[in-house]
């Protein structure tokens, strides 16, 4: 098969696919797990303002989830522009399309969870202070979802011909 056909004009499209992907649901299930978070802080911080410090951990939780999308978009990006004499092939494209998605949709539902735990997590905490260190194991396993994407869109785009 000839160069041109493993190396068409677009397939730097999928890569870049790959960096939208990830950006926009990993940041999207980031902002859905701060702002589900956010709400049940605020309704704790209307009756125990003492306890907004230590109610954060959700939203901090919850960003960490779109810093894992930078960095694959930041990987990704630096994969498009390939080596003098080298092709971006095809399989490069849809490699890091796949490791896009991967972080992408962990992202979310990693966000979704972080949110949802998070939010009643907190206001029982208000409840009841012996429910912190079960909310911060429950959330921590929410977090370990947007992990496993990283470290598969991770060995994705090292996989990359």
């Amino acid at each position: 098969m000839a160069e041109a056909e493993l190396s068409p004009k677009f397939a730097p499209f999928f890569g870049m696919g790959g960096i939208a992907f990830a950006m926009i649901f990993g940041c999207a299930g980031a902002a859905y797990g701060t702002a589900k978070s956010g709400i049940g802080i605020a309704g704790v911080g209307t009756f125990r303002p003492d306890l907004i410090m230590k109610s954060l951990i959700p939203v901090v939780m919850a960003g960490i989830i779109a810093v894992y999308s930078l960095v694959i978009a930041v990987l990704i990006a630096g994969d498009l522009e390939p080596p003098p004499g080298q092709n971006y092939s095809l399989f490069n494209g849809f490699m890091h399309l796949a490791a896009g998605l991967s972080v992408g949709f962990t992202g979310l539902a990693a966000g979704y969870a972080i949110g949802v735990v998070g939010d009643v997590g907190v206001r029982s905490y208000m409840l009841q202070s012996r429910i912190f260190v079960g909310m911060v194991l429950i959330l921590i396993f929410g977090e370990v979802l947007g992990l496993y994407g990283l470290i598969v869109a991770l060995i994705l785009n090292t996989s990359t011909d």
